[in-house]
């Protein structure tokens, strides 16, 4: 299968600088597991339910739903800066519930400013990609802290894509003083030195930022003396999650001819039955993705008529680690094909 056609129900969505980073005395310290679970609770209750203010997409947004080489959790590349491990979680602005299987799209600048895809850059990928949400709402990004450019403070651009009708744009940043004592704990990193900006300054968060600044900790290597560690972030961002089902087209289209379950049990230790309803027949295909964007194995399940079904996926016969997946259901019937995927969490 084409990388290309993965996940069409969202609308058709290497090497890293190895750097020895040793921890800022002005941002706390603290264990890897420690640093998470702290950092997890406090961006419980970040975003308060209220909902995300919508902010510009910026002159730099790229579609990402047309190639799903963007389906990853490292967008590195070749990027050299301090490591920072960005976790958001998101949730429905009434119920305050997380909304699971939603595309989280992020795009940043590298740590000289600079953009991939534009100008010079125009050919490039670096510091864009996208994640599906887990049951929990979270999804995860492997990157580095961004530089900064003229006129704009620290920040990360990031889209919820909920439907194929709504789309919730926006932006965060981090605490001034924070930012700026990362950026000066690694001048070989950060040639610029600290950004000189402000929230307040910026244009974008001048109308307030409360609901749009992540948490920012350091987690030094296990066993290490602060050497080769990571930053960590994280950030709740609340969206209308009515517009979830149902809504645009393309859900609407699928509906009526199948529906893919929640796998039982979820998360699992070795085997998980995923069912999947088919109210028309046709041809049925199941595909297991990793949360990285590698197609892991592809089920041809023939042709099927009407009626409830379920596949099994027994992960220890696979020889497939823990860890987060996708898997996507794909119905081809009437000439056409409709595809719908859920995410699913080996412990």
């Amino acid at each position: 299968m084409k990388r290309s056609e993965f996940l069409k129900t969202l609308g058709a969505v290497g090497a890293v600088g190895a750097v020895g980073v040793a921890a800022p005395a002005a941002v706390l310290a603290v264990g890897r597991d420690a640093g998470r679970d702290a950092a997890r609770a406090a961006s419980r209750t970040q975003g308060g339910c209220a909902l995300l203010p919508s902010e510009i997409a910026g002159p730099f947004p790229l579609d990402l739903s047309a190639n799903t080489f963007f389906l990853r959790q490292d967008i590195r590349e070749d990027r050299v800066g301090a490591p920072l491990r960005l976790r958001m979680r998101v949730v429905d602005m009434e119920s305050c519930e997380p909304l699971q299987d939603v595309r989280l799209n992020i795009w940043l600048c590298d740590s000289e400013g600079e953009y991939s895809g534009y100008g010079t850059e125009a050919n490039l990928t670096y510091q864009r990609g996208y994640q599906i949400t887990d049951a929990d709402g979270y999804v995860e990004f492997l990157t580095i802290f961004p530089g900064f450019y003229p006129g704009r403070v620290v920040h990360v651009h990031f889209q919820v894509f909920v439907s194929s009708q709504y789309a919730a744009v926006s932006q965060f940043t981090w605490d001034h003083d924070a930012a700026v004592a990362l950026h000066t704990a690694h001048p070989d990193l950060y040639p610029q030195g600290p950004d000189p900006m402000t929230p307040e300054d910026d244009m974008s968060f001048s109308d307030g930022y409360a609901l749009q600044t992540a948490t920012l900790t350091w987690a030094p290597e296990e066993g290490g003396e602060g050497i080769g560690g990571e930053y960590l972030s994280n950030l709740e961002v609340a969206v209308d999650g009515s517009t979830l089902v149902g809504v645009g087209y393309l859900e609407r289209e699928t509906a009526a001819r199948m529906e893919l379950g929640q796998n039982v049990p979820n998360p699992f230790e070795t085997v998980t039955r995923v069912p999947f309803d088919l109210h028309v027949a046709g041809a049925v295909r199941l595909e297991l993705w990793s949360a990285a964007g590698q197609l892991l194995q592809t089920f041809d399940l023939g042709q099927l008529p009407s009626g409830a079904h379920s596949f099994t996926l027994d992960f220890e016969r696979m020889g497939l680690a823990a860890g987060s997946h996708i898997v996507q259901l794909k119905l081809e019937t009437g000439g056409r094909s409709y595809c719908s995927f859920r995410r699913l969490t080996k412990r």
